[in-house]
């Protein structure tokens, strides 16, 4: 059994592993990237990754830096414009699966990635919603993987900048949004899952040696647990070996950009 893994490795892992070799997925830069393409690399070799820029089907051999990085392009079946793949392949319902992170997270797994603070006189401006907004309406569901601390997992978003659940429930579908949104958070801690009714954030397995102590003080909120709380299977030695020769080779070709 190996046991000598990052929290961030474990993270990574757990997400890779909701992915199916039948998704159709959009991904987003950073850590959706590098479980996308573990998943790609592992066990789901016929995953199709859509990137905001256009690139349909890329296989990257390194993790971009940016959407615009010339390995996606180089190594996609295709490019298109970004008014086609957000017209055509994205609000045409053509993709299953949205992969997103963000900088905070509320209970019902709405997103901010436009700033910290005040809008006006923030602390810190983030990248802002780029495609997200869209991705998290348009895709059949979306997964979200993001860091486990108080400062990302906070009780109110200091801005609202993608749809989870909105204020729980029906919330969607009040809104006439028809796809299923937000159906597991993935930090490095834990794996969630909304409430079937209410929709809040919901614990359903926690990684090897962590503790429920340690997810409750790391929330901004009273964070629930299921009735009966899993134990995520750690990662295997081929996954742990596949993803270190991706950010290996990652670091490689971008030095420290990567």
């Amino acid at each position: 059994m190996n046991t000598n893994y990052s929290p961030a490795e474990m993270m990574t892992v757990a997400a890779a592993r909701a992915l199916a070799n039948d998704d159709v997925c959009i991904v987003g830069i950073g850590a959706p990237s590098a479980a996308c393409n573990l998943a790609r690399l592992i066990h789901a070799p016929g995953i199709v990754l859509i990137y905001e820029s256009g690139t349909l089907a890329a296989r990257p051999n390194v993790l971009p830096l940016s959407i615009g990085d010339g390995e996606l392009c180089a190594t996609a079946l295709c490019t298109v414009s970004v008014p086609e793949m957000f017209r055509y392949w994205l609000q045409g319902g053509r993709i299953t699966t949205g992969f997103l992170g963000g900088a905070q997270i509320d209970r019902f797994s709405n997103l901010n990635t436009t700033v910290i603070g005040s809008y006006a006189k923030p602390k810190v401006r983030l990248p802002g919603g780029g495609g997200a907004p869209e991705i998290a309406t348009s895709c059949g569901r979306i997964l979200i993987i993001i860091s486990h601390s108080k400062r990302s997992f906070v009780e109110k978003l200091d801005f609202f900048t993608t749809l989870g659940h909105g204020k729980g429930g029906d919330d969607r579908a009040r809104h006439g949004v028809t796809t299923e949104g937000p159906t597991k958070v993935i930090s490095d801690l834990c794996v969630m899952a909304p409430d079937p009714r209410t929709k809040e954030l919901t614990v359903m397995s926690l990684h090897p040696g962590v503790t429920r102590d340690q997810v409750k003080e790391a929330t901004g909120w009273p964070i629930r647990f299921a009735d009966k709380v899993a134990e995520t299977p750690r990662p295997t030695a081929k996954e742990l070996a596949v993803l270190r020769e991706l950010h290996a080779r990652t670091a490689a070709a971008h030095g420290e950009a990567a």
